[in-house]
């Protein structure tokens, strides 16, 4: 009997786009607290950094491409523990535009292609959180949904069961250096990790040769 080979959802894309978001680091209002609010009460934004990279089917293997990053003005505090993690202080937001400034700049770059996001739950969750708060869908209703996204940290689980799901847990492991992410974290920064994490627990050595790792 002969074992066909499982088709994975990015075998019959050419274009990807791994992203990855920095928040305030405020929990998220609850749907229920956010549907009982007094009428005309703005909820709190959450979005600050988004970063976004792109991967481009080059033959067999892939390449990376464009990239996009903005920061964004939340109009809402920044936890502390969160500005020890990326380092964004509200004084480097006061002229970054707010979310609906670039919704369509980042939803151009995006495009219908599929999503790589580490934990892909935060970005999905994040992302439909801000259009509904920008009044583009209703409060609970979903942008993006989660057959869009490829998920590394699920991938990780499936190549390293047991193991710890972080993204640096995941790197050292993939022998990817992460030097640039001790002194803080960035949604850039981490898009790019991700993206060389999806390739190589995708292809790995015996995968694509061409595949950039810069």
């Amino acid at each position: 009997m002969t074992t066909q080979p499982t088709t994975q959802p990015w075998d019959s894309a050419n274009r990807l786009v791994a992203i990855d978001i920095e928040t305030t680091g405020r929990r998220m209002p609850r749907l229920e607290d956010i549907r009982k609010a007094p009428k005309g009460l703005r909820q709190p934004g959450l979005v600050i950094e988004i970063g976004c990279l792109e991967l481009l089917r080059e033959g067999d293997g892939w390449t990376k491409g464009r990239t996009y990053e903005v920061r964004v003005n939340p109009d809402a505090p920044i936890h502390p523990d969160a500005i020890k993690v990326h380092n964004i202080r509200p004084a480097d937001l006061k002229t970054a535009p707010r979310f609906p400034q670039v919704a369509e700049d980042l939803l151009a770059f995006l495009g219908d292609d599929p999503l790589v996001a580490h934990a892909y739950e935060n970005e999905m969750d994040f992302l439909n959180y801000e259009f509904a708060r920008m009044g583009r869908i209703p409060w609970g209703g979903e942008f993006f949904a989660a057959a869009r996204f490829i998920c590394t940290k699920e991938m990780s689980h499936e190549h390293f069961p047991g193991a710890s799901g972080s993204l640096d847990a995941l790197c050292d492991r993939l022998w990817l250096d992460r030097s640039d992410r001790f002194a803080h974290h960035g949604a850039l920064l981490d898009a790019d990790l991700t993206a060389d994490a999806f390739l190589k627990m995708a292809y790995g050595d015996l995968g694509p040769r061409d595949a950039t790792f810069e």
